[in-house]
């Protein structure tokens, strides 16, 4: 049984290359699940090369991506974390992750250990997450509709003060409640033309 946080303080460190093993590990078992893209689940060329341009993120806190609409190359600022339930972690290995798109002011991927969900670990992880410098500026966040944990997933992001926007093919959007007039048009302008699409 795991414990639930009421007297003690989450934490988080800036992720690097040396926590590429526990990121891997924790998004495979999500994309099982459906958290993330299924194919992150498997050892696919895809996969390999999600894997790789992590690694790489870690190193440089850049991401490259290939838009296969237009041919462009971009490198996006990926800064993320790495959390421990408690401020004591006493040289074990961290349980969760968080890695922001400094693109679009988007928490882009978040995994928790399956052992370290309930107790109020997910909560704890969303909030020392959104409490950062990248955090605070954190107005989209995209969920799988396929994870098992849509309904806590989204139910804790509402306390956030996030809300649904709608859904695409296969994600629900979220939005935060003060983010920019521009950026809450464009973004749900976005998603409704997709689910149009779809």
């Amino acid at each position: 049984m795991h414990g639930h946080l009421t007297d003690r303080t989450p934490m988080l460190q800036p992720a690097h290359v040396g926590h590429l093993a526990l990121l891997r590990s924790l998004i495979r078992d999500g994309a099982a699940e459906g958290s993330f893209d299924r194919e992150l689940a498997s050892d696919t060329a895809e996969a390999q090369e999600f894997f790789e341009k992590l690694k790489r993120a870690l190193v440089t806190g850049y991401f490259v991506e290939h838009d296969p609409r237009t041919g462009k190359i971009d490198t996006v600022g990926v800064p993320g974390y790495v959390f421990w339930p408690d401020d004591r972690h006493s040289g074990m290995p961290p349980v969760g992750f968080g890695l922001f798109r400094d693109q679009g002011y988007e928490l882009w991927l978040a995994g928790l250990e399956f052992a370290k969900r309930g107790g109020g670990h997910g909560r704890a992880l969303l909030t020392a997450l959104l409490s950062t410098p990248p955090g605070q500026k954190t107005y989209v966040v995209r969920v799988q509709r396929a994870s098992r944990y849509m309904p806590q997933v989204s139910h804790l992001l509402e306390t956030l003060r996030f809300e649904s926007v709608g859904d695409t093919a296969r994600l629900r959007w979220f939005l935060h409640k003060d983010a920019p007039p521009v950026l809450a048009s464009r973004i749900r302008g976005g998603v409704n033309a997709r689910r149009t699409i779809n």
